[in-house]
C-alpha cells in the first residue's frame, strides 16, 4: 500500500471509557519514528486548527492515540470510521529521555495516562501509578499489566482501585526509584515535582497546553521556565516540550 506523507489510515477508533476513544492509525513511513512523550497533530475535518493528541503507543506501522472528547473538534474525531484517512503531523515535540539502567516510576493522571504506556515499555519492570476521578474514566490497565509493570490504580472517590492521589503512592515508592516521568493536570504535576525536588529525584514532566500550529510559530502554548542562572524565560510547549525537567518549569 502506498502512503501519502501526512495521511494515516484509520485502523480502529473505538470508545474504551466514558467519552474516551482509542484510535489506531497506520503510516509505515512515520510511525516507526515516534518516541515516548511526543504527540500527533490531527487535522479534524471541517476545522482549521489541528488537535494535539499524545502518542499512547507505536510500532513499525501504527500510532495509537487515546483521546477524550472535550469539544466539537474531538467530537468530530470520535465519529471517524475505520478505513478513512486523516491528515496528521507526527511525531512532534521533545519526548522523555529514558535510560535503560534506571528504575523508573511513570505517573499518569486522567488523560495524561496514555503517553505513559509507550514510555513504560522502554524499561524493565517499572513502577506505574495511574490516577482517575472515578471508575468510569479508568483506561489502559490491561495494557500496563501485559507489559509486566508494577501497577498501581487510584481513584479520587475510591470506586475502583485505591482511594488516594497518585502522590500518596509515589511517597511510598520514593526509596525504590531513580527517576520519575509524569503527565497529567498541572496541580498533580506541581505536587509531583515538589516531592521529587525535595527528595533529590530527577523528574521529567509532560505539559498539556492548547496549541495552534504545533511547531512553535503561533506562540499560543507559551510556558514560563527558569534557566540555570536563575533568570526566567518563555518557551513553547509544542516545540521545546512537551517534556521538560520539572526544575525548569515555573508553576
Amino acid at each position: 500500500m502506498k502512503y501519502d506523507a501526512q495521511k494515516f489510515l484509520v485502523i480502529k477508533n473505538e470508545e474504551i471509557a466514558s467519552g474516551i476513544f482509542d484510535m489506531w492509525v497506520e503510516n509505515r513511513d512515520i510511525s516507526a519514528l515516534a518516541k515516548p512523550g511526543q504527540f500527533a497533530h490531527i487535522l479534524v475535518p471541517g476545522k482549521t486548527l489541528r488537535r494535539p493528541i499524545s502518542i499512547c503507543d507505536a510500532d513499525k506501522s501504527c500510532l495509537r492515540l487515546v483521546y477524550q472528547v472535550k469539544g466539537e473538534g474531538t467530537e468530530i474525531l470520535s465519529k471517524i470510521k475505520k478505513g478513512e484517512k486523516i491528515d496528521i503531523l507526527a511525531p512532534l515535540g521533545r519526548g522523555f529521555d529514558i535510560k535503560k539502567n534506571k528504575k523508573y516510576c511513570f505517573i499518569g493522571g486522567g488523560i495524561g495516562v496514555p503517553p505513559m504506556l509507550y514510555a513504560s515499555k522502554q524499561t524493565e519492570k517499572p513502577v506505574v501509578i495511574t490516577g482517575f476521578r472515578n471508575k468510569d474514566l479508568v483506561i489502559l490497565q490491561g495494557d500496563f499489566r501485559r507489559d509486566n509493570c508494577e501497577l498501581y490504580l487510584t481513584t479520587d472517590d475510591g470506586t475502583l482501585g485505591r482511594k488516594a492521589f497518585v502522590t500518596d503512592v509515589l511517597k511510598e515508592k520514593l526509596n525504590e526509584i531513580d527517576e520519575v516521568c509524569a503527565c497529567g493536570p498541572i496541580p498533580m504535576l506541581r505536587a509531583i515535582s515538589q516531592m521529587c525536588n525535595e527528595n533529590d529525584i530527577p523528574c521529567q514532566i509532560s505539559l498539556e497546553e492548547r496549541m495552534g500550529c504545533g511547531i512553535g510559530a503561533c506562540l499560543v502554548c507559551a510556558c514560563e521556565v527558569r534557566r540555570n542562572d536563575g533568570t526566567k524565560d518563555y518557551v513553547h510547549v509544542c516545540k521545546d516540550g512537551p517534556v521538560f525537567d520539572s526544575k525548569e518549569v515555573v508553576f
